[in-house]
């Protein structure tokens, strides 16, 4: 039986959908001949769309607002669709399923509106979620985790496992000492793997469906015992 644990927050894109974010980022920099690095990864991907839009601006030396480059960056990442559809990861249920037995409250989150990331790609899955809020837009508030466990959760922190693809939510819970599990970008363009080995992440996988109870007995332990992040 767990200790501490409670709650299960996953990131939509790029865990429980493929990531079709990240490369497009790649090609909008690289269309104005600027090289794609992890402070670029860093600074825009993450980020609040307008955020995003604007240091996108400062790293290609564009003479336009935020507004609208990432107008303009969302009609590329539209064009990069047409032969990279979003897809959810094989086999997402059976970690799911686990959370469920285990008896954990299971949400999902993203960058983008419930309707777009959750009702269109993962309404098939909605019995494995929370009935009341299976989904939770966290651009406005990015990286977000505050957002969820204060306003929607309303627990502790180390009530929480979240699960995510970026690092800089990763950075998040070792600060506020929320449990995480990492699902590291791992395209030839990525950095997230790195970056993630820096933070001291301890879980770490290679896809969402790789999770099993182990990994969340683990986690607890060490949120218990104060050990997840020493």
């Amino acid at each position: 039986m767990l200790k501490n644990i409670k709650y299960i927050a996953i990131d939509t894109d790029g865990v429980l959908l493929n990531d079709t974010y990240s490369p497009v980022i790649k090609k909008f920099v690289e269309k104005y001949g600027v090289e794609y690095t992890s402070s670029i990864e860093r600074s825009v991907w993450g980020s609040p769309q307008i955020t995003a839009g604007h240091n996108l601006s400062l790293a290609c030396k564009l003479p336009h607002p935020g507004e609208k480059v990432i107008s303009d960056f969302f009609k590329l990442r539209e064009e990069y669709l047409e032969e990279h559809p979003v897809e959810i990861m094989p086999k997402i249920e059976v970690p799911l399923k686990v959370f469920n037995k285990l008896g954990m409250k299971v949400i999902s989150y993203g960058g983008r509106n419930r309707e777009y990331s959750f009702d269109r790609f993962l309404s098939k899955y909605k019995n494995l979620f929370d009935s009341e809020t299976p989904y939770i837009d966290i651009n406005a508030k990015r990286p977000g985790m505050l957002q969820i466990i204060e306003e929607v959760l309303c627990c502790n922190p180390s009530e929480v496992i979240f699960i995510d693809d970026i690092n800089r939510v990763a950075e998040t819970c070792k600060s506020i000492g929320s449990g995480f599990i990492g699902v590291p970008a791992s395209m030839n363009h990525n950095y997230q793997l790195m970056e993630m080995q820096r933070t001291g992440v301890k879980h770490m996988v290679k896809y969402f469906s790789d999770i099993d109870e182990d990994h969340i007995f683990s986690i607890d332990k060490m949120l218990t015992g104060g050990t997840l992040w020493s």
